[in-house]
Order: C-alpha cells, then structure tokens, then sequence
C-alpha cells in the first residue's frame, strides 16, 4: 500500500514548525525520524491531512549535559546517542539501547521520536518511565515538562496534545550509590520485547535507600513499581551474595507480576509466560544493579 495524500511542509524554525502543526486543526503530525510513521502512513493505519517536518528545525539537534541531567532533542538520532560519551553519565539508557531495533534504524530513528510513538515493548520508554525523564512539550501556549511516568496513557498514547511538538527530554544523571539494570527477551535480536524490565536501585552504606522497576511489553504501557522493600528485605536476608539475592526475589517478584503484567498475550506468549520472563529478568536485573551500586561500577550490560 501506499499513504493516503497528504500536504507536506519543511520549516526551519521552532516557532513555524508549531504554528504549522496547530494550523492543521488536529490533522497534522509530526515527522523526525520517521521509523515508525512511515510504515504506519504506508499501512494507512494514520491518515494526517499534514506532515510537518522538523528536520531542518534550528536547535533540535542538540546532545548536551546540563550538570544533573542529560537533555537530549527532538532531532537526536538514537545511534548518536548510544555512542556519545555524553551518555555515560546515564548508565540506563547507554545499556538500553544497543536493544532498539537494528542499528541502521537507531541511525535514523530518534529518541524523542520513540517516545511520542510510544510502543509498549519500546526501549526508550521504558528508561525514561524507569529514571522518571521530564519531557518537554512544545505549543503556541509555550513550553511545559510532564514527568514521563504520567506521559505514558496506553498503548501508543500520550499526554501529547494536537497542537504539541516533543522537542526534548532530560535524563536525570547517575549520582554515587546508584547502579542500574536492563534486560528484555525477544524472539530475535531487533524484535518487538516478549518482556523487558528497566531497574534503578540506590544504596547508602549497605542499605538499600531506593529501587525502582520498570517492566515493558508486559502491559499498554512502561510500568513502574517501588521495590525497595522486598529488594531490602532479600538483601537482609542474602547479605551482599549477589547469587543468594537473585534466588531470594523470585517470590516476592511473583507477586508483584500478578499486578504488572496484564497483557493478554498473543501468538508469541501468553500472560503468563510473560509474568515467568519478568520475574526471571527482574531478579537477575535487581541483583546487578544492587551489586552495580555498591561497587560504584556500571558498565555495559552483558
């Protein structure tokens, strides 16, 4: 199939490209990479009445630290990212994304792009829910930041508005005592995620102070739970064997899947597979990452 007509326009600065978009009366949409509103125009799975491309838009294209967060923009191509040593001050997002997709389409497709799109079984998701990234929004009423744990609503939807334009998030940067952990299994390399999970945990001393999990492709959209209390009382009850730890979670983790994975299941996996891969993945992740910040090392993910 082919897409449906549309009228195209190309500006170069900010403020046309959101003019542009809120002049189409709620028929336009943004395109930057375009790796995943192509094939949906192509399917006529979305008929915009007009395409407004940020591609050449001044200031979009930034990569930059600003001392407690890594901003990145909406013209940023996630194969830049993943290899600028700008990212290692997000230990997360530098181990989540050698898992989006193929490389040739990280060299086209955008992070802030993978968020308006906003697939359950995305990657970049799942890191900013995970890290709770605030994301900037941009309108003709100016600019607002919504954290990303209330810009997820459902399945490939948002808190974007009609007449928004996402032209930035920011990363919070790894402080002392964090460690982190990603994980997802697919049936290839490249795949939509069967399951996946995003992990935070922060200690003080040997005490866990906080940990956070995030699961994806589990449900309609990045879920996020608290864990610091079963990761706690696993640790007191481990010590700092990170064999030992990652033995002790399986229990507590199954019930916490009870709640998070609510998918229906497909041809792929049922629900309950689901649940078995997450809590696999989230007990071998939150070891890692408990080990990772004692240690003060988080390397790439093996």
């Amino acid at each position: 199939m082919k897409a449906a007509p549309f009228a195209y326009v190309r500006p170069t600065r900010l403020e046309d490209a959101v003019n542009e978009l809120a002049g189409s009366d709620g028929g336009g949409k943004v395109l930057a990479g375009g790796q995943s509103l192509v094939p949906v125009l192509a399917m006529r799975l979305a008929r915009p009445e007009k395409l407004v491309d940020i591609t050449t838009v001044e200031g979009l294209d930034q990569l930059r630290s600003t001392g407690d967060s890594l901003e990145v923009a909406a013209m940023v191509r996630q194969r830049r990212v993943e290899h600028d040593r700008a990212t290692d001050s997000v230990p997360l997002l530098r181990m989540a994304l050698p898992w989006v997709g193929h490389r040739e389409l990280r060299s086209r497709g955008t992070v802030c792009g993978s968020l308006a799109h906003a697939d359950p079984a995305a990657e970049i998701p799942a890191v900013a829910a995970c890290l709770n990234a605030r994301i900037t929004l941009t309108s003709p009423r100016g600019t607002r930041q919504v954290p990303a744990r209330e810009f997820f609503t459902g399945a490939m939807t948002t808190a974007l508005g009609s007449e928004d334009i996402l032209t930035a998030i920011r990363f919070p940067v790894a402080t002392d005592g964090e460690g982190f952990g990603f994980a997802e299994i697919a049936r290839r390399h490249g795949d939509f995620a069967l399951a996946g999970v995003a992990v935070r945990v922060a200690v003080s001393g040997e005490r866990v102070r906080e940990a956070t999990l995030t699961a994806f492709g589990v449900s309609d959209r990045p879920v996020t739970r608290d864990v610091s209390t079963e990761l706690a009382s696993a640790v007191s009850a481990s010590g700092q064997d990170g064999v030992r730890l990652a033995a002790r979670l399986p229990e507590p983790l199954a019930d916490i899947a009870q709640g998070m994975v609510d998918t229906d299941g497909d041809a792929h996996g049922s629900r309950d597979y689901r649940r078995r891969l997450f809590v696999t993945l989230s007990g071998r992740e939150l070891a890692k990452a408990h080990d990772r910040a004692l240690r003060g090392i988080n390397g790439d993910n093996p």
